[in-house]
């Protein structure tokens, strides 16, 4: 019986799923939406969606042999404010309110660097959460939000000490650093941003990783030219998205220092919030209540306390270890087999396995030879499915599903992008472990039948139907989403390595956060702590005087450290052609016997100090442009932190 009810089920689902579909859809979405109704491959017809269906009919099936019910994790409807009093706190902007107000110099700095949209969107937050306060008549100080923006706007433009203009235009002339030597230029001045736009010759499938995302939308939408990108098709026709070079080397998340990863996520929440401001999408982040969960486990686990567990076991290790497990013995049989992850394992045995693997796995008596293959698979998808909170998160899950509305496909993966970025660290890194492999498994598709759109259309259930969020309007919904979310599924594993990378915009405005905190805090003279600093640094400088780091060292001249090496220290003639992968390799050519020899793959130039923290240079790095964007830097070659 209860069979049949499924199986009319699955064909409501599906019949209204064609409807909406093909009726309600069209009308929402707009034309060059992330897929087309054209009659091509691509209308994601009842056929294609087969697998997307049967996918959630096995995930009901798994879980109704569960008998003890889990609780439910609640999504709060916030208050109102709240969410911006939150979103705020998140971007790192909470002294823009309450108590605090006043010790906003940080911030002043930070809002200083803020594009013409990121801006609107962190105003229009502040307002509503202003206005909320009034409301309630808390005692705090509450800022006029446009005082806020008028201290950097008054008198041209000049920051609350007159110092500088805010807006971040450093032409020519402008280019002197407080210490009079030429400083580097930062192009995030909206003018400046309007005037590289028309000057790009862009390509329909090249990603503009200099220019605020959100200011390309503002830009596109006033201009009549927008022509919305319209791509159908299946897995051939998703366009080629590429990165142009960038000279002074491509950031990829894990390349930065944790200081200023921390700035470049607030960038990256902002930068967001004014995409989906601009181009109309809300955009909300969801607030879990906390619920108990398991603390001890594998499978029900919360992700960042399997790690902590795994970590005791084998220290540095980033994602768990049964995952890592899991997919290495899908693998072991061979990726060939057709129907893998589509075809489910024994659900009675698939149970049977995961209380066996919760009793043994850590003790290493777990007999993996008893494990079929698409056993491992459905294993696989029910670790991902059973953690406390998704993969994605509470906060974003909703955002990455929102993604399919954006209007062009640019835009999306744009927004997919600045997602990964906001993901935490065990989250982002477990999902990209899950990219990879599922690359590899469509890699075989011509043996194993699993086209990319196939592995997105199972995947897709496992990552964006959440237990948690039990509410009757989630099945409702859930043939509207289905075609979508399969989608958003479609782009992250295409599009994987474009998503791990940081825009250079960001990047320079952290660059230029840094470079104006460091021009404050000399400006601030009165603060005792300051004056021990200067102290210190200046000593610090007449030290450095004496090494031959700044004085002996001619103009286009560096001086690299790699105090891993046999060669400690050498000056490195600067051309317009030389990379940083070329300084590595003339370290790595000079050996000597007493020094343990790292191989080429495991050693990397950084840059430290000067407007960033620290980066690790990608290979193909050009050194003198970098070394104009950042003159004050030092240059040191060691092993990449895992």
């Amino acid at each position: 019986g209860v069979q049949s009810k499924r199986r009319q089920d699955r064909n409501k689902y599906r019949r209204s799923g064609q409807y909406t579909m093909n009726h309600d859809h069209s009308k929402k979405i707009p034309d060059g939406a992330s897929f087309d109704r054209s009659g091509s491959q691509d209308s994601l017809d009842e056929l294609s969606m087969d697998d997307y269906w049967k996918e959630l009919e096995n995930i009901h099936e798994t879980r109704g042999n569960n008998h003890e019910e889990r609780v439910a994790l609640v999504v709060r409807e916030p208050d109102e404010g709240e969410l911006e009093e939150e979103w705020l706190k998140e971007a790192g902007l909470s002294n823009l309110f309450g108590e605090t107000s006043g010790d906003s110099l940080e911030s002043m700095v930070f809002l200083s660097t803020l594009t013409r949209t990121q801006r609107a969107a962190v105003e229009k937050r502040v307002e509503t959460v202003t206005q909320t306060m009034r409301k309630k008549n808390k005692q705090h100080q509450i800022p006029d939000v446009r005082d806020i923006f008028r201290l950097q706007n008054d008198s041209k433009g000049k920051v609350c000490d007159g110092s500088e203009p805010s807006t971040v235009r450093t032409s020519e002339n402008k280019n002197e650093t407080h210490d009079g030597k030429k400083g580097p230029k930062f192009s995030l001045e909206t003018d400046e941003q309007k005037n590289l736009l028309e000057d790009m010759p862009s390509s329909d499938t090249d990603i503009n990783l200099e220019i605020s995302f959100a200011e390309q939308a503002a830009n596109l939408k006033d201009s009549s030219v927008g022509k919305m990108y319209k791509g159908g098709g299946g897995d051939t026709l998703l366009p080629n998205f590429r990165l142009p070079k960038d000279k002074t080397g491509t950031t990829k998340i894990g390349d930065l220092a944790p200081q200023d990863m921390k700035k470049v996520y607030s960038l990256a929440l902002i930068e967001l919030t004014a995409l989906y401001d601009i181009l109309g999408t809300e955009f909300k982040q969801q607030k879990a209540v906390k619920i108990k969960t398991k603390d001890s486990g594998l499978f029900g686990v919360p992700l960042s306390l399997l790690l902590e567990q795994d970590q005791k076991r084998v220290p540095g290790t980033k994602t768990p270890l049964i995952f890592q497990k899991l997919i290495a013995q899908i693998e072991e049989t061979t990726l060939e087999t057709e129907g893998l992850l589509r075809i489910p394992g024994v659900a009675t045995r698939v149970k049977g396995l995961c209380q066996e693997l919760e009793a043994k796995f850590y003790e290493g008596t777990f007999n993996w030879e008893n494990v079929k293959q698409h056993d491992a698979a459905s294993l696989l998808k029910l670790f991902i499915r059973e953690l406390p909170q998704p993969l994605l998160t509470v906060e974003y899950l909703k955002a990455f599903q929102d993604v399919q509305n954006l209007p062009t496909r640019k835009q999306q993966l744009q927004a997919l992008n600045l997602l990964v970025i906001l993901l935490p660290e065990a989250n982002r890194d477990t999902l990209k472990v899950l990219l990879e492999f599922l690359q590899r498994v469509i890699d075989h598709r011509d043996k194993n039948k699993m086209t990319l759109k196939n592995v997105a259309m199972v995947m897709a259930p496992n990552l964006f139907t959440f237990h948690g969020f039990g509410s009757k309007a989630i099945e409702q919904s859930e043939f509207v989403m289905a075609a979508g979310t399969a989608n958003v599924m479609r782009f992250m594993i295409q599009y994987q390595k474009l998503l791990w990378t940081i825009p250079k915009f960001i990047v320079n405005q952290v660059r230029k956060q840094n470079t104006e905190s460091q021009k404050k805090e000399k400006k601030d003279k009165a603060m005792k702590k300051l004056l021990k600093k200067m102290a210190y640094d200046r000593e610090k400088h007449e030290k450095q005087e004496k090494t031959p780091n700044d004085t002996d060292v001619p103009q286009g001249v560096i001086r690299v450290q790699a105090p891993h090496l046999s060669k400690v220290s050498m000056a490195i003639q600067l051309t317009e052609e030389l990379k940083a992968g070329d300084i590595v390799a003339r370290f790595l050519s000079q050996k000597s016997g007493n020094v343990q020899t790292l191989k080429k793959e495991e050693v990397f130039l950084y840059e430290i100090g000067g407007n960033i923290g620290e980066r690790c240079l990608d290979d193909d790095t050009y050194m003198k442009d970098l070394y104009q964007l950042n003159p004050n830097a030092e240059w040191v070659i060691k092993p990449k932190q895992s």
